[in-house]
């Protein structure tokens, strides 16, 4: 019998949402009803919400206002907090490059919708962070609020000499780009091939003030405990592989298996004891990527093909006009400017 994959959940406060909303005009209490998110959530923080909710929350919410950085202004309104044990494990890290690996191990403790990813490209370094799920139309909006929020939580935790090279998004740039200059107060870049920073590589190994405190043996142990316990099943696991490997053009079975440290075969055979397969998981997170990649008018369709991890533009196409009915450039055209 198959079983279906689980839905993300994250720990949200949305009391900073209550507020920037009533500041532009709307009911945020009708819009949490209608994206079925429970007023409980307001007044619990430890309320773990599904994400896709939150995304629809901010999307829909913005487009209501004709405000185009709603996501930013409500992570910036956000009242921040120490991590908990996470916090402490990426504080007591050595280098920068320790405290980003703690984080990218155990952030799916935190929130089962984020996926964070370090890549080296000769003096550069990418800190990329990638939605695992998505909403219809525009991402703006969540992909904004996460970027900002991390931000701001890597200055808590580095100290606010921590400077990325630029931060980047995915999606044009708005009509303004003022609040993101002064939230961010370095350059933001738009139309990139990524969310998140840029890095200086040497940053990442330069020492920091943290040691390897009983505290934090104490906070690792912790977490790798929950990790063990965690319930994520094989389909949820290889999907959030995908999500982050589409993209580099490595994405195949083997490399998937390699990550998980399992071969192929026995990764076959616990994704058929879900009714799944590696080609189901791939086509159904080109699906949810899909919009967030056409959405943006700007980004050339070969772009596009590549970051779904087509061959070409060609197989992009056809696997579109099979999977939607109609030509990419149709739909394109069909929907509305964000």
């Amino acid at each position: 019998m198959s079983t279906p994959l689980q839905t993300p959940l994250q720990q949200v406060n949305l009391s900073e949402f209550v507020d920037v909303a009533r500041q532009v005009g709307l009911d945020p209490h009708r819009l949490l009803r209608h994206v079925g998110i429970s007023p409980s959530a307001l007044v619990d923080p430890d309320i773990r919400v599904p994400a896709r909710s939150v995304m629809q929350l901010l999307e829909e919410s913005a487009q209501l206002a004709g405000v185009a950085d709603l996501g930013l202004r409500v992570a910036e309104a956000r009242q921040l907090n120490s991590l908990g044990p996470l916090g402490v494990v990426m504080r007591e890290g050595a280098t920068l490059r320790d405290a980003l690996g703690a984080m990218a191990r155990y952030l799916h403790l935190l929130n089962e919708a984020l996926d964070l990813r370090i890549e080296e490209v000769g003096d550069t370094a990418i800190v990329r962070l990638e939605l695992l799920v998505s909403v219809q139309g525009s991402m703006r909006q969540s992909t904004e609020f996460i970027i900002c929020l991390w931000f701001r939580l890597f200055r808590l935790l580095f100290g606010t000499t921590w400077k990325p090279r630029s931060v980047c998004f995915s999606h044009g740039a708005p009509a303004s780009t003022a609040t993101h200059r002064r939230v961010f107060g370095v350059p933001v870049r738009f139309g990139q091939e990524f969310d998140g920073f840029l890095l200086a590589a040497a940053d990442l190994d330069v020492a920091g003030s943290g040691q390897d405190t009983a505290l934090a043996r104490h906070a690792r142990e912790f977490l790798d405990i929950k990790l063990a316990q965690s319930n994520s099943t094989m389909p949820d696991r290889v999907r959030k592989l995908v999500f982050a490997l589409l993209p580099t053009g490595d994405c195949g079975a083997e490399q998937v298996a390699r990550q998980l440290g399992i071969d192929r075969k026995t990764m076959h055979r616990h994704l058929a004891g879900y009714g799944q397969n590696y080609l189901s998981v791939v086509d159904g997170v080109r699906v949810e990527l899909v919009s967030k990649y056409v959405g943006n008018n700007e980004r050339p369709l070969s772009d596009v093909a590549s970051l779904l991890g087509f061959s070409s533009p060609s197989a992009f196409s056809r696997w579109f006009s099979t999977r939607f009915g109609c030509s990419v450039s149709a739909w394109r055209r069909q929907q509305p400017r964000p």
